[in-house]
């Protein structure tokens, strides 16, 4: 099965999740992202997704406080993305105890600092997302067009020594409506290095499966949001979520870590 990961978007302090990345349609679930984040790793999250959406659209105020909070409170990697948009901001991030980076607008704007940053740091710690609408890549927290293709530009930051991308299809996310198999296995087709982790529209274990069959495209992963917040799966009944202030979060389980790669 592909490794699912929890996600948690971050605005204004609180662990929210858009639809179809608009951000006059959020949802808050949780007004403390550090027990949020606790609870994903009592149920068992081997590793987690956060983005920070203030600092996506060039916020000033941005979620990075509560980030380190949840980077000190884990014992699993954690992936963030969201305004990190120089070497001296992956450094920071990587310094206060993020596993790896996400860069976004900045691979699009300044694909150089991919390669600068991956003969740094290694093609381990720097991913690069994006995020498309009908295939077209989109900066800027998604609030802006680049003009791009999404698969041509996967073909060109796997050939600067990206091994890892993270493929959000907007228009699907937080939708809970079904992943975007299709693109999935289209950009799967076109690469021959770098793993995938599919992103958008998972709503329940039958769209596991379907991400499940994607493996020959070399996606091995699947980030989900609304769908675990919402939750949409059986074996949700068995974590307490609907007893979350009753449980013991600083014990974790001792299942075992599967290493990142």
């Amino acid at each position: 099965m592909a490794l699912v990961i929890p996600a948690i978007d971050l605005r204004d302090g609180r662990c929210v999740q858009l639809h179809q990345g608009d951000y006059e349609e959020e949802t808050v679930y949780f007004e403390n992202p550090v027990k949020m984040a606790k609870l994903w790793r009592v149920q068992n999250a081997r590793t987690l997704h956060i983005v920070d959406l203030d600092a996506a659209r060039g916020d000033e105020n941005n979620n990075r406080p509560v980030i380190r909070k949840i980077c000190d409170a884990l014992d699993i990697p954690i992936q963030l993305g969201g305004g990190i948009r120089s070497l001296e901001q992956i450094e920071e991030a990587l310094e206060m105890g993020v596993y790896r980076v996400i860069l976004g607008t900045a691979a699009v704007r300044n694909p150089d600092l991919v390669e600068e940053a991956i003969d740094r740091f290694s093609s381990n710690r720097i991913v690069v997302g994006i995020d498309a609408r009908d295939g077209e890549v989109r900066v800027q927290g998604w609030t802006e067009g680049s003009g791009l293709d999404a698969v041509e530009f996967a073909k060109d930051m796997e050939e600067r020594g990206v091994r890892r991308i993270v493929y959000t299809d907007i228009s699907r996310d937080g939708t809970m409506s079904g992943p975007n198999v299709d693109a999935y296995r289209t950009m799967g087709t076109h690469l021959s290095k770098a793993k995938i982790t599919a992103s958008g529209g998972v709503g329940g274990y039958d769209d596991l499966l379907s991400i499940q069959t994607l493996q020959p495209y070399g996606v091995d992963s699947v980030i989900v949001g609304t769908a675990l917040y919402e939750n949409r799966f059986p074996c949700q009944q068995f974590w307490a979520w609907h007893e979350k202030d009753e449980v013991d979060l600083d014990t974790f389980s001792t299942a075992a870590l599967r290493e990142q790669s």
